[in-house]
């Protein structure tokens, strides 16, 4: 492909990229995506075959953007493998959630054997740091394994997150999560969590919940949900 082609063929990727970003894959037809690109559809075609042909090629360059983004973000962080493993998490979960139209396109309808050359940079990215992490006695399972665990706990915390409305979405779940992973494939010792205030307050709740406010009760009902109200808030 001369250069030519290949900067026509990119140009009609971002304008496709576009419409994927405002409307989600439905709104990237070829006869939409044609007519944005100022190109007939017989020229699309010829470029990408079908409609498949081109979502396929934007979950390509999706990988690309995520890519370029993940490798400046980590060039920026300290040397030290297991630190670029929790930063690496939220690199990734952050990309999902700014793009989810083109997550889902990536990662919801990946099928085996079918990985654009961006998506296996982005996996031995993932493999390097757990390779690093290893190879300082920081790891407490195979590469292989940790990085099979860390790749489907990411995508499925962050599939998650794109399926919640915006304003619902509570991203120290996925925090949670990646603490809870992470220590479980490395050896570092997890921060301290402090006292156990969390875990009292959450059995006291339970309690309540379990325990319908009587006649008896020294509490109103409208006191026994502020009270739940704080101790829930104490627990987070």
């Amino acid at each position: 492909m001369n250069e030519e082609r290949r900067a026509a063929r990119r140009q009609v990727l971002q304008v496709a990229a576009e419409l994927l970003e405002e409307g989600g894959s439905e709104a990237v037809s070829t006869r939409a995506v044609a007519a944005a690109a100022g190109i007939t559809a017989p020229v699309l075609y010829r470029m990408f075959d079908d409609k498949d042909g081109l979502l396929a090629e934007l979950a390509a360059y999706g990988f690309e953007m995520y890519l370029t983004e993940k490798q400046e973000a980590l060039a920026l962080t300290p040397d030290d493998p297991v630190a670029d493993l929790y930063r690496g998490w939220d690199l990734h979960v952050d990309f999902g959630v700014k793009h989810p139209a083109f997550y889902v396109l990536m990662y919801g309808t990946a099928q085996p054997g079918q990985r654009p050359p961006a998506a296996d940079e982005a996996h031995a990215l993932l493999v390097t740091l757990l390779t690093r992490a290893a190879e300082a006695g920081r790891l407490r399972i195979p590469v292989e394994q940790a990085t099979r665990v860390i790749h489907a706990a990411t995508t499925g915390a962050t599939l998650a997150l794109i399926g919640e409305e915006p304003a619902a979405r509570d991203l120290t779940t996925s925090a949670r999560l990646r603490d809870t992973v992470i220590a479980s494939v490395t050896t570092d010792t997890p921060a301290p969590t402090g006292s156990d205030l969390a875990s009292r307050a959450l059995a006291l709740d339970a309690a309540l919940s379990a325990e319908p406010m009587g006649t008896g009760s020294p509490l109103r009902e409208t006191e026994t949900a502020l009270l739940r109200e704080w101790l829930l808030r104490l627990a987070s």
